[in-house]
């Protein structure tokens, strides 16, 4: 290993340009570089020397990214590895991980950034890091290319070899048991059971039997013993949503078992031991419920051993298209149709809304379109009103479609067909300015230079067209 103030940096991308950007940055940083456009090239040249980084692309020609690091002892060898890549879902967050990555690097991205963390890694300590190798699941619908979804990837993979308990806050319909089904599918209890339990939707009184169950005769109606939701998921993963709703008692109960992984069934008499690991979920601020002494401190910090937010819609704006996409396929594949397709009008409307329910009414959306549209084209006037559709029927953007009728039938009743006769632009482009400009004007409360500038033109221009079109404003 290479123990001199400056690292020597080994990179390997396919990319000619990715690669002289980051010899170019590194250099300039005083970091000594060496590059490989193959994978199969550096493996050949690491048995005569070893770098103290190592950056990586995932997808190249022949061997991959991922393969390459399954040629390399990380674990005996200490070297940190920096995995880039422009494919940045969770499938490749988890897998760079659980190859013995350093750090997820997802392209494009910020080339301090990435000095920065050449640096962070050539001091690391990776002696002390496990590499443990487990099969990756498939969490479809993880989808998201977002910086912010960027980071909760990131931290699923770096989980993928823990059972730490997590805390998921984040407002509601951002799909946080579908992070809580990642981490444990992603996880070394991935095999064993995911208990899944909503704090809200189980009365306040039963709520105690269904976490912990009880013994028979414990109340009136417990005619058998009742296995409980802690015992079900022994050596696996419980996931409690709404956990901010929880009374004061559980809490307590809930604080025992995290501390001492043992409780007892209502109505019991025997402790009973479990090794669980807990991942909990509120769209609260539970600091906020701490301070106000709605939510126990000491529960709190168990449950917040790692923390992930699962961020709104609004906050990820640029994976609406790719969201709709999916589950506009989920919605054809659950009621056993051809798919349907979204025109641009249309996609621009629904990326223009601003999804106060987030990925859940984004979801129900999809299955109402797929139902309601007659076609197999979603076209702008087919987008219910609640989520920015509809608005004016009289200035539908399937005014293009009115447009081609109108010029059609002109070209049909026989008008144009004479040179003295007008051309169609000639009939059709006086009307379609006065329109705009009536409508700029309106907008603007008749201020000619606001209305030139939403035009597009200059003042004078606008003056121009108005006595051309002999307009009487």
């Amino acid at each position: 290993m290479n123990t001199l103030a400056q690292p020597v940096v080994w990179i390997v991308d396919d990319d000619a340009s990715i690669r002289w950007v980051l010899e170019k940055a590194l250099q300039g940083d005083g970091i000594k570089t060496r590059s490989f456009d193959r994978a199969d090239a550096l493996l050949a040249a690491i048995t005569e020397q070893q770098p103290e980084v190592l950056l990586t692309d995932i997808r190249m020609p022949g061997m991959d990214g991922i393969e390459m690091m399954g040629h390399l002892d990380l674990e005996a060898s200490g070297l940190p590895v920096i995995v880039m890549t422009a494919h940045a879902d969770l499938e490749s967050a988890v897998a760079a991980f659980q190859s013995g990555a350093f750090e997820y690097l997802p392209k494009p991205f910020d080339i301090d950034l990435a000095v920065s963390l050449v640096r962070r890694a050539s001091k690391a300590n990776q002696s002390e890091v496990v590499h443990e190798k487990t099969t990756i699941a498939s969490i479809s619908s993880m989808i998201g290319q977002a910086s912010a979804m960027q980071d909760v990837f990131r931290t699923i993979g770096r989980l993928s070899r823990s059972s730490m308990n997590v805390l998921i806050t984040g407002e509601s319909g951002t799909g946080k048991e579908l992070v809580a089904h990642a981490l444990h599918e992603h996880s070394p209890r991935a095999s064993r059971p995911f208990i899944a339990l909503n704090t809200t939707a189980i009365a306040a009184d039963l709520l105690e039997s269904e976490l912990f169950g009880h013994e028979r005769g414990a109340f009136t109606g417990a005619d058998s013993r009742r296995i409980g939701r802690f015992e079900q998921a022994d050596s696996g993963t419980l996931f409690l949503d709404e956990i901010g709703d929880m009374s004061a008692d559980l809490q307590t109960r809930l604080l025992r078992v995290l501390a001492e992984g043992e409780f007892y069934r209502v109505g019991g008499q025997a402790p009973i031991s479990v090794d669980v690991r807990v991942i909990a979920a509120t769209n609260q601020d539970l600091e906020q419920a701490v301070a106000e002494n709605r939510f126990r401190e000491d529960l709190f910090h168990r449950l917040n051993v790692i923390h992930i937010r699962t961020p709104p819609l609004r906050e990820r704006s640029g994976d609406i298209p790719l969201l709709l996409q999916h589950y506009i396929n989920v919605a054809a594949r659950e009621l056993e149709v051809e798919p349907k397709r979204l025109t641009a009008t249309a996609e621009t409307l629904l990326c223009a809304f601003d999804w106060p329910g987030n990925v859940r009414q984004l979801v129900n959306v999809c299955r109402r379109l797929t139902v309601t549209t007659p076609g197999m084209e979603i076209r702008a006037s087919d987008i219910p009103e609640e989520v920015g559709g509809n608005r004016e029927k009289s200035v539908d953007p399937d005014w293009i479609r009115n447009l081609a009728s109108w010029a059609e039938h002109q070209l049909a009743i026989g008008r144009l067909e004479n040179n003295d006769r007008q051309t169609l632009l000639a009939i059709a482009l006086p009307e379609f300015e006065r329109t705009l400009i009536r409508a700029a004007l309106t907008s603007s409360n008749g201020r000619r230079q606001e209305a030139a500038q939403l035009l597009g033109w200059g003042r004078n221009t606008l003056a121009r067209k108005i006595h051309d079109l002999d307009m009487d404003l």
